[in-house]
């Protein structure tokens, strides 16, 4: 992939603000790849640009050997998406995975026990992405799907990840993200975030009251890789007439042994 950046880049990367934030050609490759491929699509470059943090000048040359080589298509109008290639991969990833079949039975039996929906997500940059939703009984259910990128700091999985993080990595990450409301109820000081992410930590799950939307009511376990680190999570979406908080309270182990038995599948 085409990438080794210029002095002009780096003066265009410096000016902008963004030359931390971009890495070096890989990063910024990969970022540009996973930017034009979120939902949504076909992206525009300034679109696709700004959300990876690369200047345009070297977002349009990897952009463009993205094409040529198969891993984004265009659309002949200055709108990417995913090309061939990147299908090609994703479906190679997922197809048959002992892995990928491992998770979705562990998370179909949270699914029937709570008889509602369960989650599956992983941070991805600043953001949740959902990898797997298990659709519960219940007729009226969320909007998520997957695919679907969310906040970290109003979703319980999210807070999950973020009570996983150290303290100067959190720090950048809410001047980054400025923790925008979703909701009346999201949690937007960083202050009364970082209370509640201790609370979490302490507790070993995380509580979302109608923060990301409204009516949903959820709870969250945080998922770990091999090493330990929290990757991701699981958690239990209620619709908040339907189920109470006691109620969700109680699920708290359920969710904690179903995210523990995640551990490692997805590295």
């Amino acid at each position: 992939m085409a990438g080794i950046e210029t002095s002009e880049d780096s003066q265009a990367a410096s000016r902008s603000g963004r030359s931390s934030a971009a890495g070096n050609a890989t990063d910024k490759a990969l970022n540009l790849l996973e930017a034009a491929s979120a939902p949504g699509y076909p992206h525009r470059l300034g679109d696709i640009a700004a959300a990876a943090g690369v200047p345009k000048a070297s977002a349009h040359r990897i952009l463009q050997n993205l094409v040529a080589i198969g891993f984004l298509a265009s659309d002949g109008s200055g709108g990417y998406g995913p090309g061939p290639r990147i299908r090609a991969l994703a479906a190679r990833v997922t197809q048959g995975c002992a892995e990928d079949q491992a998770m979705r039975a562990e998370l179909e039996v949270l699914s029937r026990r709570t008889a509602n929906t369960v989650h599956m997500g992983i941070r991805t940059g600043d953001a949740l992405t959902y990898l797997v939703k298990v659709a519960g009984p219940n007729p009226v259910q969320e909007s998520s799907r997957v695919g679907m990128q969310q906040p970290l700091h109003t979703t319980a999985i999210g807070k999950c990840v973020l009570a996983g993080l150290p303290d100067d990595e959190l720090g950048r990450l809410v001047t980054s993200t400025g923790l925008p409301a979703r909701t009346e109820n999201s949690l937007t000081d960083p202050a009364e975030l970082r209370a509640e992410l201790a609370r979490v930590r302490e507790r070993g799950f995380a509580i979302e009251e109608e923060e990301n939307e409204i009516g949903i009511r959820c709870i969250g376990a945080p998922v770990r890789d091999t090493r330990g680190t929290v990757i991701g999570g699981v958690s239990v979406s209620t619709i908040t007439f339907l189920e109470t908080r006691t109620t969700l309270l109680s699920w708290s182990d359920i969710v904690r042994s179903t995210a523990d038995a995640l551990r490692g599948l997805l590295g």
